[in-house]
């Protein structure tokens, strides 16, 4: 063997070998990314995802593609993550979102423990259930986006998971208005109630608009500071998934783009207006590209493997999360 079969490829080597891979995944995130816009209900994310699945269900892709999906659906992840940051600003967010936070807090609670001992009971198998129950707590996509690196899960689980919490937003956008009128709801309490049990940020802004303006309005906020919990969450996933490393640091446990991401959030305020417009641009198209790379990565026969308990696991978590966000409002005063 000579020394040249010996070294390491270099940067640009490597580069070059994610090139079809990375080709491939802009291909289907480009009319994803359209498609999405069209259909804001299902947003360009999972629309990337279902377009790389029935794209590996045509053909698999090749080995040449394989290192530029792998980079897509793992770097690319924590990258819009860190991206994401810059739009949420601290300050705002904390502020005008801290009377949701006890609210919050519970239903982040209840969806943790009723998906760890749902899924127990289910017998569903890995990290799946910290993955329903993380998106069903915080944030949808994004909070799955967030943890699959530190769990280094299966890009199978993670398309589970992903389609199981954005079946439910659609049908959030459907039933909640409805139920929110029946149940006699102010226009604070009903965005408090979106802003708390809907999983995916475009699914709140839809059925709180759906209300009305004002509703629409509060459950925003409420959304963005229920998404601010991304971090103590992904902070303790990250120790505790990790524990077992020899050293034990907890600098070593948190992970890089976690801290970056708080540094960009702590930035947005000080950020030109053109240049957090064109973040906001380029978040979502990362997500859409990294959950594109990981439907490419999807077989669908080993999900239907899964069976039914992982969806039925998923409907759990978010009746749970709803009826408690209902009951501590009804606690409160505030319903």
């Amino acid at each position: 063997m000579t020394p040249s079969q010996t070294r390491p490829a270099s940067p640009p080597s490597k580069f070059r070998s994610m090139i079809p891979g990375l080709l491939l995944v802009v291909l289907l995130s480009i009319p994803a990314a359209l498609l999405g816009r069209a259909f804001p209900l299902l947003g360009g994310a999972v629309t990337g995802m279902m377009l790389g699945i029935a794209c590996r269900q045509w053909f698999t892709p090749g080995e040449r593609c394989l290192p530029g999906i792998r980079f897509a659906s793992k770097q690319l992840l924590q990258y819009s993550i860190v991206a994401l940051g810059f739009s949420l600003p601290l300050q705002h967010v904390a502020s005008t979102g801290l009377h949701s936070l006890p609210v919050s807090l519970v239903t982040l609670t209840v969806a943790f423990v009723v998906a760890v001992a749902a899924g127990r009971a289910l017998g569903i198998p890995g990290n799946l259930k910290v993955l329903i129950g993380a998106g069903t707590a915080i944030c949808g996509g994004s909070a799955i986006a967030a943890i699959t690196p530190i769990l280094k899960q299966d890009e199978h689980d993670t398309a589970y998971a992903l389609s199981t919490i954005f079946l439910f937003n659609i049908v959030a956008v459907m039933l909640f208005p409805v139920a929110g009128k029946l149940l006699g709801m102010t226009d604070a309490g009903f965005g408090l109630w979106a802003g708390t049990a809907i999983n995916d940020t475009s699914s709140v802004v839809a059925a709180g608009y759906a209300w009305n303006a004002t509703a629409g309005e509060y459950a925003t906020i409420v959304k963005l500071t229920r998404a601010m919990m991304i971090v103590p969450v992904v902070v303790v996933i990250a120790m505790l998934y990790q524990r077992d490393r020899a050293d034990g640091s907890i600098r070593r446990s948190v992970p890089w783009f976690i801290v970056m991401f708080v540094a960009a959030s702590a930035t947005n305020q000080w950020l030109p207006a053109p240049l957090i417009g064109a973040v906001r641009l380029v978040a979502p198209l990362l997500i859409v590209g990294a959950l594109t790379a990981i439907g490419l990565s999807t077989d669908v026969a080993r999900l239907r493997r899964a069976g039914w308990r992982p969806l039925l696991l998923g409907l759990l978590v978010w009746v749970s999360v709803a009826a408690s966000s209902l009951l501590m409002q009804k606690l409160t005063g505030a319903l």
